[in-house]
């Protein structure tokens, strides 16, 4: 019994694993609402939207979000289809597939980040509050260095180019 998690380490473990579930369909709900988008095609957007040039091979992006280049390139499709993203050879590698942020797709994250930010301010970071702000960023950076340590998921992309 050595091993099992105390009183309040099970207490914390609980909610910890209730927001890993409540938080993501929260933000899921508050996007397809507002933006007619699920969390993962903002996120695909929005990592476009913070790589130079708003372009990034498709490999690097679904290592940023954590994809399968099938689940990635299923959701690239349909943002395609809104022309929100074109896809596009690599000038100096054919073989690579570069992932672009189109111009409407820029419109529609600059549309769609300040409700998505409200939404986060009001279920994280107003819950935390102004002071506690450093002490969530480095706990979570912590569990994110334990099970990323790679560094595959990146707060701020910095492509490689191809």
């Amino acid at each position: 019994m050595a091993d099992w998690l105390t009183a309040d380490e099970q207490r914390a473990w609980r909610r910890t694993a209730a927001v890993f579930t409540l938080l993501p369909a929260a933000l899921d709900a508050q996007l397809q609402r507002d933006a007619g988008l699920t969390q993962f095609s903002y996120l695909v957007l929005a990592m476009l939207s913070e790589a130079p040039g708003r372009t990034m091979p498709m490999s690097e992006l679904a290592s940023m979000v954590s994809s399968s280049l099938s689940r990635l390139s299923h959701v690239v499709s349909r943002l395609e289809k809104q022309q929100w993203v074109a896809r596009e050879p690599c000038a100096d590698n054919g073989r690579v597939t570069m992932a672009r942020l189109t111009d409407a797709g820029w419109d529609k994250v600059v549309a769609t980040a300040p409700g998505h930010a409200a939404e986060v301010r009001r279920l994280v970071i107003d819950a935390v509050g102004p002071d506690r702000v450093a002490d969530l960023d480095a706990i979570t950076g912590e569990i994110l260095r334990r099970l990323d340590p790679g560094g595959r998921m990146r707060a701020n992309p910095l492509s490689q180019g191809c």
